[in-house]
């Protein structure tokens, strides 16, 4: 590698650049195995009852559970019945239901005495989740509370007072449940949402605010389940498959944005039939190197055009005005909302069913998924329109958008995110969970990274005299490759 005879050397299939992936691969299997060990250390009273609250819960519902809720369900009550603590992940498309199988474990979790902690990443999406257990939970005596950043003075104080008596079955926040202020009476349950935009410290600290705490991640970005399971070594992985029946299809067109004036026409007449809509912009204010559309030019823009009937939203936005436009929109006094990727995940409109999102061709697979599983969510089916610039669109680009138009499942979508991106990072977005390699690439030593998990399972099983000789070869491998951190979390690997 230092001294190569020619460029061969120094591709992906060479044999060196190969032995040299292996170990960086073999490394990362070993760190997730030995944080996995180290998590079975920790034992949990198992917590198995009648599962009553659960079955109201399903009574009221005004839907059955999938077959991959089900399964995903019995996954997460075997773990509780265990007396290891659960480390999951939880991970399906855009509108699986993930959130009533979460719902439905806390439920059993509050059944067995103990508090449950619901996290996600920002206040939209808490707040969302806020309203969809505060529709069922308070029918079944169940105490819910929301506390975020904006959660102040004495509501602040009375809800703290309240979670640590154990009035408060169910805590829902975002990364204000890790403040020292905040403290459980007995929480058995910490479930993080979006998973990945939390650093693995922030996870630590909520879940040791309880006793071995049993632990659930969820993931609205599918991967493929052969890479998730070697990927994640140190937490089982259920996947759900399936959306809900009465979930509808959405249909995706792309188009050149010289038709533009084509889709405003058709976004007039949708207004007409009391539709809502978002329109999707990729930047916030001007910028000199690139000439893409600008949020507040397209607000000012179409002011003119729909009057008092647009609002726009983006992250640098504060939470309050964000919640009050999100308000608006929800409740029909805005019809037209255009944002940044703000809303990419979180937002739940269940009557907006046109999505259009400009210059799509500069967003990854993975994100221009999720945008559009903001649309049809309700009874009426959804439209996404992708406007790319003829200009500038790549082959690599065209293929992408080909593979959303023709194709509405996530875990599909992954697979092919995966082909396309070669060296690339494997979930569109820098995740904190996946590693950064100097040589290996998870895409081209995909058969690598399989053959290494199933030597480091070699390695550090077997109960003879050379269990502690392997353990200690093991940690030594780590070292070279920079895991000592991963020891001191050894509740989370």
């Amino acid at each position: 590698m230092h001294n190569p005879d020619n460029l061969d050397d120094l591709t992906h299939d060479s044999i060196h650049l190969k032995r040299l992936a292996y170990d960086e691969m073999l490394a990362m299997q070993l760190a997730l195995r030995i944080a996995r060990s180290n998590q079975l250390d920790f034992k949990q009273t198992p917590i198995s009852g009648s599962n009553i609250l659960a079955g109201k819960l399903l009574a009221l519902l005004p839907f059955a559970l999938t077959k991959g809720q089900n399964q995903a369900l019995d996954d997460i009550r075997a773990d509780l019945a265990s007396t290891n603590k659960m480390t999951r992940l939880l991970q399906g498309d855009v509108g699986c239901g993930k959130t009533v199988v979460a719902a439905l474990a806390i439920l059993d979790v509050i059944e067995a005495g103990k508090q449950a902690a619901f996290m996600a990443p920002t206040g939209v999406l808490a707040k969302q989740h806020d309203e969809f257990f505060n529709e069922y939970f308070p029918k079944l005596k169940i105490k819910t509370a929301l506390i975020t950043s904006a959660t102040k003075g004495k509501k602040r104080k009375e809800i703290l007072a309240q979670l640590a008596n154990g009035e408060i079955n169910l805590l829902i926040g975002t990364h204000t449940l890790i403040y020292d202020a905040v403290n459980f009476n007995n929480l058995g349950l910490v479930i993080i949402d979006e998973q990945h935009r939390f650093v693995v410290e922030q996870r630590l600290r909520l879940v040791e605010k309880g006793q071995n705490t049993n632990f659930l991640l969820m993931s609205a970005t599918p991967i493929p389940r052969t890479l998730a399971l070697t990927l994640y070594g140190d937490l089982e992985v259920t996947s759900i498959m399936e959306k809900p029946a009465n979930r509808k299809n959405i249909v995706t067109r792309v188009i050149s944005n010289e038709r533009i004036t084509e889709i405003l026409a058709a976004v007039a007449r949708a207004l007409k039939n009391e539709e809502k809509i978002y329109w999707v912009c990729p930047l916030i204010e001007e910028s000199e190197q690139l000439s893409m559309a600008n949020l507040e030019d397209r607000y000012q823009e179409f002011r003119k055009i729909f009057g008092q009937e647009v609002g726009f939203i983006h992250g640098k936005m504060k939470q309050e005005e964000k919640n009050k436009i999100l308000a608006d929109f929800i409740n029909g006094k805005i019809k037209i909302l255009l944002a940044t990727t703000v809303i990419e995940v979180g937002v739940n409109v269940v009557d907006a069913t046109i999505m259009v999102i400009e210059h799509a061709e500069n967003f990854g697979l993975a994100q221009l998924h999720q945008l559009r599983g903001r649309v049809g969510r309700g009874n009426k089916a959804g439209k996404c329109i992708l406007l790319y610039d003829k200009r500038l669109i790549s082959k690599t680009s065209l293929r992408r958008l080909a593979i959303m138009r023709d194709s509405t499942d996530g875990f599909k979508i992954a697979e092919e995110d995966l082909k396309i991106r070669g060296g690339g990072e494997v979930l569109g977005t820098k995740q904190s969970g996946i590693p950064e390699f100097k040589f290996a690439s998870i895409n081209m030593h995909f058969e690598l990274l399989k053959i290494a998990q199933q030597d480091a399972k070699l390695l550090l099983e077997g109960h003879n005299e050379q269990s502690n000789v392997r353990l200690a070869k093991a940690q030594n491998l780590l070292k070279i490759f920079g895991y000592e951190y991963k020891f001191k979390f050894k509740n989370l690997g």
